[in-house]
């Protein structure tokens, strides 16, 4: 495949991830013949490879993370999709093209898939890191349902809305949640403080911080630090899920981007952003939740308003969906 002006450095499609999201829109450039390439630092798959089990992606009641990841990363070459293992550091548009900068270079592209994602914010007690995937997360909708969790004691760190938010959505699986906040008062709404504090299940510790998360293979302890006190009090949890806020991977875009207070990128149905030709997916743009499955459906808009775009149609034409 060569582009239309015949330089054979210059793609039509440079996806910048290889989350769920950026996989899918690879598949679809690829389907569609465009000259595109997505681009990867790490392993394909994005955060999902730091998750243990998934029970929530439609066709599959249970799978590996990574098996997943695979079937993904697979699926998308067999259609034709190159995945690259790159950094991309920077992404710039210079008159009608973008320029990516990464660490072997400057690729050049008509249109741009931004699926950097973002990444959960850690707290960074002992123990943290050791047990992701092993008892620690930080997403109740794609854990809480698991049998390690099940009918099971957690812990919940946080004060804002995503934490009592996420706190009562474990409440339909835990037996019990210990819900740890540094302050005396949550950032939250009230109607969800006034629902966390109704919950039987739900129990307040406040003024109290996450010392230390332990156990053997998996979590089977946390231990909290009364702030005030300096006690130490032992806890007996299966599952500790931390919301101390989450970073989307925006800050690659070098140009003046539309974007949301947090940092989130703004786009219309079809991905499009505020940059003509540079779109946007997944967890860096502004949605209501961060699923596998809206990752892929963003990826699938996104490419196939790239094709539109790349031909001159997107601006007259509906968000349409292409068939495999």
């Amino acid at each position: 495949m060569s582009s239309a002006n015949g330089d054979s450095t210059l793609f039509d499609v440079i996806v910048v991830g290889a989350g769920p999201g950026g996989l899918a829109a690879g598949l679809y450039a690829a389907r569609a013949k465009l000259k595109s390439v997505v681009l990867e630092k790490e392993l394909p798959g994005g955060q999902i490879n730091k998750t243990g089990v998934i029970e929530d992606y439609p066709g599959f009641s249970t799978i590996d993370a990574r098996e997943l990841a695979q079937k993904m990363a697979d699926h998308a070459k067999e259609f034709g999709a190159e995945i690259r293992t790159a950094d991309a550091r920077a992404i710039r548009k210079k008159e009608d093209l973008f320029e990516i900068e990464t660490a072997e270079g400057i690729l050049t592209a008509k249109t741009v898939i931004l699926a950097s994602g973002g990444s959960p914010n850690y707290l960074g007690c002992k123990g943290e890191m050791p047990y992701q995937t092993k008892g620690v997360s930080y997403c109740a909708i794609c854990d809480g349902g698991l049998p390690l969790f099940r009918n099971k004691p957690m812990v919940v760190v946080g004060g804002g809305d995503s934490a009592l938010e996420e706190g009562l959505y474990l409440s339909k699986f835990a037996s019990h949640i210990y819900l740890v906040h540094r302050r005396d008062q949550f950032r939250a709404s009230q109607i969800l403080v006034d629902r966390v504090k109704a919950n039987p299940k739900m129990e307040l510790v406040l003024n109290s911080a996450l010392e230390e998360i332990g156990g053997s293979d998996l979590v089977e302890w946390a231990s909290i630090r009364d702030l005030k006190t300096q006690q130490i009090r032992k806890l007996d949890v299966s599952g500790v899920f931390i919301y101390v806020g989450f970073t989307p991977n925006s800050g690659i875009v070098k140009d003046p981007i539309q974007k949301d207070e947090k940092g989130y990128i703004l786009t219309d149905q079809a991905m499009r952003t505020s940059i003509p030709g540079l779109f946007a997916i997944g967890d860096v743009r502004q949605q209501l939740t961060k699923q596998i499955t809206n990752a892929v459906g963003d990826g699938t808009t996104a490419a196939v308003a790239a094709e539109k775009f790349i031909h001159g149609t997107l601006d007259q034409a509906a968000v349409c969906t292409r068939r495999l």
